[in-house]
């Protein structure tokens, strides 16, 4: 148990996050166009759909679902892989140079 390496999350760095993020933005940029700017005329081009608005909402309930992702699953990072490896693989070698010995007496 004293050698097991720390594990930490990933929290700001993890992918899932970023792409939240953006999501998030342009969700909201497109629920305010449809909020406030859309007009009768763009509504009608659009077979009588706000679609910034229905796109917005549909944007912003995505990045809230991968925000939630990240809370309820975070991606556990081990503070240094490579010291480990490096001292298995010195730890195997020396094992394996014993038992080389071994069979020579």
């Amino acid at each position: 148990m004293a050698n097991e390496p720390k594990a930490r999350r990933a929290g700001a760095f993890d992918v899932r996050m970023v792409i939240a993020l953006l999501m998030g933005v342009y969700g909201a940029v497109l629920t305010v166009m449809g909020l406030g700017v859309t007009t009768e005329e763009e509504i009608a081009k659009s077979a009588g759909v706000n679609i910034n608005l229905w796109a917005g909402i549909g944007m912003l309930l995505f990045a809230a679902s991968f925000v939630l992702w990240v809370r309820l699953r975070p991606l556990v990072v081990p503070e240094s892989t490579e010291d480990t490896e490096d001292t298995e693989s010195a730890e195997s070698t020396g094992d394996a140079e014993r038992d080389t010995s071994r069979g020579s007496e």
